[in-house]
């Protein structure tokens, strides 16, 4: 019975959408409900093994491995010489992006009021990404992995292009030519992979790369980046998810700032990292180098922007260089440090642009030259606005304090003088965040003296959520911190630390 519950867990969102089918499009509010209702059984399956899990329970009992198909050959007379099984299978780090994206899948179809058209195609559609988000991190062999993650492409594409902002369109063939690139240089590792060893199930793959020549490591390695590196997105590989952030709808927003972005540092730490750990130290200086780029060349940008989605779609560009440098320290700090900021950025990101989505709906801009002066008149948004501006710029207390004092400790211990110039991104971060939040909250009001309500319990409950999520992981990071032990012992395991 085990053994069945991460196939539920991942394909419960699908079923939520079959059942859409089936709803006359008039129902508004039973589509509605439906849409948010098939999101929670991932959230209400993974936050149980994830409590389980903390207390001891062991999670190998949730493996699932049956056969699924094979591929032969003439040659060798019509015997099967490959095969592909489905195998789901979760450690202490994929449990927790599991929890990440259902609880970001929930609070997003929760989040979609402001969705007026085309309700039924919306929510299946954000359902079939929320089943692609869940399987890429519960898959246990590369072909698996590759046919999730894809399943999230074109779902988004279609999110982006009709529900989108006056540019959506052009973000997303952006989102897709960017995005379906990468993947098409993943899915060249991968058949590579397959090819020479005859499997593609990971723990295999990391036994079996050991006897790689280093030259092959490193080339493959090299390719995973560049895939990844996409994804993530390192500089100059992020100018697409620039017009994402910015175009599509805010809920669609919330699932790929806060999930989809953190499949590029989740692949480079499990397939990267895990399969080729030698190759992965060989361009641990170069990890570095490309953080403290995305982290300085993110924030300047953030800077000088007026628009408020354009000043975090920045910043997501800005955090995800310390991504970068907690991996390229290839230590126990840097790399708790990296993982830690992957799941504070998600829950950091998603609020934000929540708010964002909300700023749009009431004024019609989010350019905080025509915002000010929100404190007075939009009191539980601002402050909810500036506890995530804070949270942001990493205030003690919040999560992302947490996870940008292990990566900088990662770093500092190998390039300190790299790290001290990393660090002038803490500052730039400092202005740019502080410069927006204040000048719209505290700032000389501006626009319309007409009343304009405050955020109603349906926009208010995620946002609410979000912060204290937040907030629980700045006081108490063992909450996180020992779920994800055991995985990082292993990875330093495989690196020889």
């Amino acid at each position: 019975m085990n053994s069945l519950v991460l196939t539920l867990l991942v394909f419960s969102p699908l079923a939520g959408a079959a059942v859409l089918l089936f709803i006359p499009k008039k129902h508004v509010r039973a589509v509605r409900l439906t849409g948010v209702f098939a999101a929670m059984p991932a959230l209400i399956l993974s936050s149980i093994i994830l409590v389980q899990y903390a207390l001891g329970a062991g999670i190998e009992r949730f493996t699932v491995s049956v056969p699924w198909f094979k591929m032969g050959s003439v040659s060798l007379g019509g015997e099967y010489f490959f095969t592909v099984d489905y195998e789901l299978g979760i450690d202490g780090f994929s449990l927790i992006m599991l929890t990440l994206a259902s609880v970001l899948a929930v609070l997003a179809a929760f989040s979609s009021a402001l969705i007026q058209s085309g309700l039924k195609a919306y929510f299946s559609l954000l359902l079939i990404v929320e089943t692609g988000m869940l399987g890429v991190f519960a898959a246990e062999n590369l072909i698996l992995f590759f046919i999730f993650l894809e399943v999230t492409l074109v779902p988004m594409f279609f999110l982006i292009g009709k529900w989108g902002f006056r540019e959506r369109e052009k973000a997303a063939w952006y989102y897709l030519l960017f995005n379906g690139a990468g993947s098409a240089v993943l899915l060249i590792v991968i058949v590579y992979l397959f090819a020479l060893t005859g499997t593609v199930n990971i723990g295999k793959l990391i036994d079996l790369a050991k006897n790689f020549p280093e030259p092959l490591q490193l080339g493959l390695m090299l390719a995973l980046l560049v895939s990844f590196g996409v994804k993530l997105p390192i500089v100059p590989l992020h100018t697409w998810m620039v017009h994402v952030h910015a175009q599509a709808p805010p809920p669609v927003v919330m699932l790929h700032s806060g999930v989809l972005l953190k499949i590029g540092a989740y692949g480079l730490i499990r397939f990267g990292m895990g399969i080729f750990p030698e190759a992965f130290q060989t361009l641990g200086t170069a990890f570095l180098i490309l953080g403290t780029v995305n982290f300085l060349y993110g924030a300047l940008l953030a800077l000088i922007q007026t628009d408020f989605k354009r000043i975090l779609a920045y910043s997501s560009v800005s955090h995800m260089g310390i991504v970068l440098i907690g991996l390229g320290a290839v230590n126990e700090a840097g790399i708790q440090g990296a993982i830690f900021q992957t799941v504070s950025h998600g829950f950091i990101s998603a609020l934000l642009f929540l708010l964002a989505g909300q700023l749009a709906m009431r004024f019609q801009t989010t350019d905080i030259r025509e915002l000010g002066g929100l404190a007075k008149r939009l009191p539980q948004l601002s402050g909810i606005l500036l506890a995530g501006g804070m949270a942001s710029l990493g205030l003690p207390g919040m999560s992302g304090f947490i996870s940008e004092l292990m990566a900088f400790m990662g770093i500092f211990l190998v390039q300190p003088e790299l790290g001290a110039l990393a660090a002038l991104g803490l500052i730039l971060t400092a202005v740019y965040v502080l410069r927006a939040v204040l000048s719209m909250t505290f700032g000389k009001e501006k626009g319309l003296a007409e009343p304009i309500q405050d955020l109603r319990w349906q926009e208010a409950g995620p946002a609410w959520v979000l912060l204290l999520l937040i907030i629980s992981i700045g006081i108490f990071p063992d909450g996180l911190a020992v779920p994800l032990q055991p995985a990082i012992e292993t990875i330093m395991k495989g690196i020889g630390g």
